[in-house]
């Protein structure tokens, strides 16, 4: 093979990978994340820190934290019906992006893409709520940390728990044409539950960048591996149920959780890995119909 050959098919490789990752996809999910830490976690800030005035007025620990789970997922909920959602599908969490993967909706390089701007947008995101001072610092400014109660493992099994529900019920509801544009409204009740009933043992992430972006500007990091065991574990659980249970009949076509007619890099659904398919196929064809033929594939005289 030819050094013209090999630099033509690594340029063709790279061209794939950037159309198949589009930047302003990743710039929405790196926006898209970074609202979500810094309004969602000024919630849990105002909700439960030291000198906060909520402390008062709603006294009740368990309704201030169906309160902030309400709230976060309307967060959540409002930045998919936003422009960053129209463009990007507003996963905002790399549990919902590895699930879109491992169900076949998105490409590896753009799951890739997703998940490295959700991170990188959860730490940027989470700098301003340093301005909370004193009140932010009481609660590691809205970190996820193992209650000291019930310990690191029974966390763990809750971050399990609350991903298994998000990553069934995301699906369950994406799958049936008729209710999926209600989607986004799925997220305030989901969370104000889970949070409520679940927040006493991890704090109820169901997201490994919701975690990290306060770990890193609180420097707490006391069990962080429950954040991304847990979530990831609860994820492939919830994906088997969904292979092998009924709702395997519900088919999820486009990764996106509001504004499915949009689509407009056309990597964000199953017809975009069908067409990179058939497009690989026709490569083949094409190198095989050119490829000289050597003398022992002469035709006999």
């Amino acid at each position: 093979m030819s050094s013209d050959t090999v630099k033509n098919k690594v340029g063709k490789t790279k061209r794939s990978l950037v159309a198949q990752v589009p930047w302003p996809l990743l710039l929405s999910e790196f926006i898209g994340t970074a609202l979500l830490l810094g309004a969602g976690l000024s919630i849990v800030i105002l909700n439960f820190g030291h000198g906060s005035p909520m402390l008062r007025w709603v006294p009740s620990n368990s309704v201030r934290r169906a309160l902030t789970g309400f709230l976060f997922g309307s967060v959540g909920g409002s930045i998919a019906l936003s422009s960053i959602g129209k463009r990007s599908g507003a996963h905002i969490n790399p549990v919902v992006t590895l699930a879109f993967r491992l169900r076949g909706t998105i490409s590896t390089p753009l799951a890739a893409g997703y998940i490295l701007a959700q991170l990188s947008g959860a730490v940027l995101g989470s700098v301003p709520l340093l301005l909370w001072g004193p009140v932010g610092k009481s609660v590691a400014f809205g970190a996820t940390l193992p209650s000291v109660k019930y310990g690191s493992l029974n966390a763990a099994l809750g971050e399990v728990g609350t991903t298994f529900v998000l990553v069934v019920a995301l699906f369950s509801v994406l799958g049936v044409e008729r209710i999926r544009k209600f989607t986004p409204l799925l997220f305030p009740p989901l969370y104000g539950i889970m949070v409520w009933l679940e927040a006493t043992l991890s704090g109820t992430s169901t997201n490994p960048a919701r975690s990290l972006g306060p770990a890193v500007v609180s420097g707490d990091w006391h069990g962080f591996w429950v954040y991304i065991v847990g979530p990831f574990v609860g994820c492939i659980i919830a994906l088997t149920v969904l292979r092998i249970s009924p709702l395997r009949r519900l088919e999820v076509d486009i990764a996106k959780i509001e504004h499915f007619s949009r689509d407009e890099y056309g990597v964000l659904g199953l017809h975009h890995l069908e067409r990179e398919h058939h497009t690989d196929e026709s490569e083949v064809s094409k190198t095989c119909s050119l490829e000289p033929r050597r003398d022992n594939d002469k035709p006999r005289k």
